[in-house]
Order: structure tokens, then sequence, then C-alpha cells
């Protein structure tokens, strides 16, 4: 492997011109501070002088040729370097520190570009090695990119002015009154959900548990055909657990009315392969993208929602479910692993500006209580995902512990957490036979 070139992309008139900036106007240091690093810098010595700079700021001292070449004493660095004089040679002196924003977005990007070399360095460097599966290199790979990409995304969202949020919120508050002060988001496509939740709300992560068997997948379902069929919102699934010819399955028996057995087995009269086929040709017209690869990553999972964002201006996402995915590094436990997922799904939420609605599992331990129905405590392996998530739904139905029950087809949508609305419950029917949910009275019950 070739080495790399003496010198990498840098430029140090802007790194000089930032650290004159600095000298002339001691008022512009909490911004650059907020934006550079000392690793930015690419020349030894500007890295030296901005290192002391920065302790210097962090002292709430002044930064002059004299502070600054004391500092840089008291950090070790020779006086041959360090005097006023030569430190006076090095810092370009810049007529106004008006520029100083363009220098130091000047001296970031060379930055990064550097970080970029350096990453592609060393998968090149384990490539030619030949020691490493090409599937663990190029997750490897992902993972860096990732993490760069996701530092330049933060660097660069900046922050909004007062006058700039005031006027977004402004509009949210009048899309809301056009709206009639129900819906704001993406509808549920049920009735009382959506009066409860104003709809699944852009960049917000949305949690769905509940325990085997009570229809998690269907009620995702249900929602992902009434965003994708009923609003033409383009819509991606990530199923981890079923293929995605099994899920087609399940959409056609939803959207037909059609027995999910029938459809399983194949076995349907005249009239049911015609309902099937009319739902089957408005489904191959709709916006829905289904990804069945297992064990997916968090990297893997961004980069096919930015791809779809960009491409097909996805609107949603669903995960089926979160405990299946992985983590991009190496997790000590278990509840790491899936406090690193939460966090991540979250942070892709609010980068493409949708919600994503993840399925996850509960712990056993509620089926040791009198009272089934679920509490926050009962979200399985984390509680990371209680604190990361915006809203957290569970799913209950009597009729699964209690086979006398009075409402047999009845299942809760119990809001356990809504960081901007109310909790509570709203009631929903069951219909097993086509595996979907359908709207039933309001019932909410406080906490």
């Amino acid at each position: 492997m070739a080495p790399l070139p003496a010198a990498m992309p840098h430029d140090l008139n802007a790194e000089q011109s930032v650290l004159g900036s600095i000298l002339l106007d001691n008022d512009v240091l909490p911004d650059v501070c907020d934006e550079l690093r000392v690793d930015d810098f690419y020349n030894p010595l500007c890295q030296k002088v901005f290192a002391a700079i920065v302790e210097l700021y962090r002292e709430s001292s002044p930064v002059d040729l004299v502070t600054l070449s004391d500092k840089m004493g008291s950090m070790g660095v020779p006086e041959s370097v360090r005097s006023p004089e030569e430190l006076g040679h090095i810092i370009v002196t810049v007529p106004t520190s008006t520029n100083v924003a363009k220098y130091v977005q000047i001296v970031k990007d060379k930055s990064y570009t550097r970080k970029l070399i350096r990453m592609t360095k060393d998968i090149l460097e384990r490539g030619y090695k030949n020691e490493e599966p090409s599937s663990q290199l190029i997750q490897s790979a992902e993972s860096e990119i990732f993490r760069l990409s996701e530092s330049l995304s933060s660097a660069e969202s900046g922050d909004m002015s007062m006058f700039d949020i005031v006027m977004e919120t402004l509009e949210s508050i009048n899309d809301a009154a056009a709206n009639g002060g129900m819906v704001t988001g993406i509808s549920t496509g049920f009735k009382y959900l959506d009066s409860q939740t104003a709809g699944l709300q852009p960049s917000d992560l949305i949690l769905i548990a509940a325990r085997p068997s009570m229809g998690k997948t269907a009620f995702a379902l249900n929602i992902a055909e009434n965003t994708a069929l009923k609003q033409g919102i383009p819509t991606a699934i990530f199923s981890l657990e079923m293929s995605a010819v099994q899920l087609t399955k399940r959409f056609l028996s939803m959207h037909s009315g059609v027995n999910a057995q029938n459809i399983r087995t194949g076995q349907l009269s005249f009239d049911e392969w015609r309902q099937v086929t009319e739902s089957a040709n408005e489904y191959a017209a709709a916006k829905i993208f289904i990804d069945d690869t297992p064990g997916i990553t968090l990297t893997q999972l961004r980069t096919k929602c930015r791809r779809l964002k960009a491409q097909q201006g996805l609107g949603i996402v669903f995960i089926d479910y979160l405990q299946l995915m992985e983590d991009d590094g190496r997790s000590n436990s278990i509840q790491e692993k899936t406090s690193k997922i939460s966090r991540g799904l979250k942070a892709i939420a609010r980068e493409i500006k949708c919600p994503i609605v993840a399925l996850s599992q509960l712990s056993r331990s509620l089926e040791s209580r009198t009272d089934k129905r679920p509490i926050l405590s009962d979200l399985r392996d984390s509680g990371a995902i209680e604190q990361d998530a915006d809203v957290v739904m569970f799913l209950h139905r009597d009729s699964y512990h209690d086979h006398d029950a009075e409402d047999q087809d009845v299942t809760e949508v119990i809001i356990g957490k809504q960081r901007n609305g109310p909790i509570g419950t709203i009631k929903l029917k069951w219909i097993a036979e086509q595996t979907k949910f359908a709207n039933l009275e309001y019932k909410k019950r406080d906490e």
C-alpha cells in the first residue's frame, strides 16, 4: 500500500487567519471554539496555538500575544516557537474579523477531507491484507462513513435564530388551525387515536410495544396501508422477522377482506381471487418499499432511508422489530445494544424529518401481574427506549389472557407516553381472520 502524500489537504492561510481573527477580536471566540477542535488544524504549531487559546477561553482570560505565549509555556511549548515575536510571524494579521466564519468553514472542510482520506486508507489496507471477509469490511466502511456523515450533518445543522424558530412555530400553529385542530401529522387511519395524538409527527420516534400475538405487526401494517394507499405517502417497511412476501399476503388479506388463512393456503374461491387481484393491483401501484434484510444495522437503515428520502420523498418508516436490529459496533450487553439502536433511530428520524414507527417486545414480567396491561417499565432490554421515544403505545387484549372475557375482539391501545400530548387509552376492534384492526367506540382512560 503506497504511503499517503507528505502533505494532506489543508489551507495554512485559513488556519492562520482564524487565529489572527481571534487575536484581533476576542468576541469571535465563542463561535470559533464551538465550531472547531484542535485536530481540525493541520499545522502542528497552529494546533498548539489554538489549544492554548481554548484554555484561555475556558479560564475567561483575554487572548493576546503575551497571554498566549505564557499559556503555551505552561503547556510545555519551547520558548523558541512561542515568543510573542515568533507568534507574530506565524499568525496572519487580518484587517478585520468579519470573515472569520468563512475561514472556519475552510478549516473544517479540509479537516473532514483528511478524516475521509485516513478512513479510506485504513479500509484499503485491510482489504489488501485479505484477512477479513468482504462483508465485514463493507460494514466497517459503512459504520465509519456513518459516523463521519453524522458528525458533518450535526455540524452543518447549526443554531436557528429565534426569529426563524418563531416563524416556523407560527407556521405550525397555522397548519394546525387549517386542519381544524385535529390531525397535524400523518393520520394513522384510526379516528380516535388521531384525536389523541394529532397524527404521527415528523421527526418523532413512535414505539409500539406488546407481548407476542397481540397484533403489533398487524397494527403497524394497518397504519402503513393507510399512509401509502389512502394518503399516497411514500412508506418504508423494514421487516426483520417476516419476509416481504409474508407481509404482502397480510396486506392483501387486510385490504381485500379475504381470510388470511385462505390466502396463505391458496384455497380461494373465484370471488376471493378477484378481490385479492384487485387489491394486488392497488398495492402494485403504491409507494411502499419493503426491505426484509435480516439483522439490518443502523448504518444500513440510515443509508437506505436517506436514499428513499432523496429519490422517493419518503414520508414514514416502520421497523419490525427493534430488538432484531444490529448495532454497528460491539456492545457489552443487550441493554447497551438496544440503547444504541434507540438513540440511533431517534437521530435518523430527526435527520430525515419523518416519523419512525418501531415495534418492540415487552418483558415477560408483566405476565406475573394480576393486571396485565403494560406500563413503561415493561419495555424490554433498555430504559433508554422509553427516554428516546416521543410516543409509546402498548397493545393489550383481555381475551388473550382470559378466554371468558366479555369483549373477545377488543384491543386496547394504551398511550403510555406522549411527549407533546395526553396519555390515555382507546379501543379498536380486532378482526383476527384478516389480521387487522378497525375503529371502535372511543374510550379514554386517564392515569
